[in-house]
């Protein structure tokens, strides 16, 4: 029996908001500067992270209300969000390899979903990984460097996460613990995102 309580399933949805409105605030800024293909490899990936998360939370929250015990919700968690950090890298190195231009389109093949943890977290933590070195890239061309302080913190909360995800999640103390590192995570990167609007991100000539 999984250790969920009502409370702690709300408080996953959190870190999901928080990286929802950072995603619709880079989105917004980041649109010219990105190659069609670029844009829809991140505007899909930041969906599927945003879906991933709300399967889960609503999961939670359905088995601490003893509504039922939707499973289907539970397994699409990794697979989706794994998928969705890469392809979220992907289009932000994209927009950095890639100049736009009009009727430009970078066109890259989604990865096929495969099963295993081990795989999940690695897709993780490489598109993590591209998420934070391209809005890294971008800190450093405004002159912002408390901006890369905070995508160090989003980065190593995520890594936390990766190991975290290896423990026994059906209990109550394990998910605290990742909820509050993932709380920290993505309000560091919602943080990111907002002073990468007020240095001039939209302005920023790439």
């Amino acid at each position: 029996m999984k250790d969920y309580t009502v409370i702690m399933a709300l408080a996953d949805f959190i870190p999901v908001i928080l990286f929802a409105v950072a995603a619709v605030k880079l989105q917004r800024d980041l649109y010219f500067k990105m190659s069609k293909g670029a844009f829809a490899l991140f505007s899909t990936g930041t969906m599927d992270v945003v879906f991933a998360g709300v399967s889960k939370a609503l999961y939670k929250l359905l088995y601490a209300a003893n509504i039922c015990d939707f499973e289907a919700l539970n397994n699409l968690y990794f697979p989706v969000i794994s998928i969705g950090f890469l392809l979220s890298g992907l289009g932000l190195i994209g927009m950095l390899s890639y100049k736009q231009v009009e009727n430009a389109a970078m066109c890259v093949v989604p990865p096929v979903l495969f099963k295993g943890t081990a795989i999940m977290v690695s897709f993780m933590i490489v598109g993590l990984a591209m998420i934070c070195y391209s809005l890294g890239v971008l800190a450093h061309k405004l002159k912002r460097p408390s901006i890369i302080v905070l995508l160090v913190i989003d980065f190593v909360c995520s890594l936390c996460m990766g190991y975290l995800a290896s423990k026994d999640f059906d209990k109550a103390y394990w998910n605290w613990i990742a909820e509050g590192i993932n709380i920290v995570g993505q309000g560091a990167f919602l943080m990111a995102a907002i002073e990468l609007r007020k240095a001039g991100l939209s302005k920023l000539k790439l």
